[in-house]
């Protein structure tokens, strides 16, 4: 199961977030997700268990729990969503279509 951790602190450590997720069964990966500017973490990321039972119950102990003096967000990841061919960076602006007759 994929599981999506958010409000890590700027100092977690993917061995720290393995070590607390490890209590509740195996750890397959962890993924904590830069800037990819600055590099620091932007505090969420991913962990794979891939026992079903073990990762429910990791996210049912760990939801709202104190890590890292921060109160972790814990639930299964859910795939990504379709944009629709709309970028997400727009800001409301439009772009034209080049085909377009003005």
């Amino acid at each position: 199961m994929n599981i999506y951790v958010a409000n890590l602190g700027q100092e977690t450590s993917e061995e720290q977030v393995r070590s607390a997720f490890s209590n509740y069964g195996e750890v397959e990966s962890v993924k904590l997700i830069t800037d990819q500017f600055t590099g620091r973490l932007k505090g969420f990321g991913f962990i794979e268990m891939p026992n079903t039972e073990e990762a429910e119950e990791a996210i049912k102990e760990l939801n709202n729990s104190k890590f890292d003096n921060q109160f972790l967000v814990v639930n299964e990841a859910r795939p990504k969503a379709s944009n629709n061919g709309f970028s997400s960076n727009n800001r409301g602006s439009y772009s034209r279509s080049n085909d377009r007759q003005y």
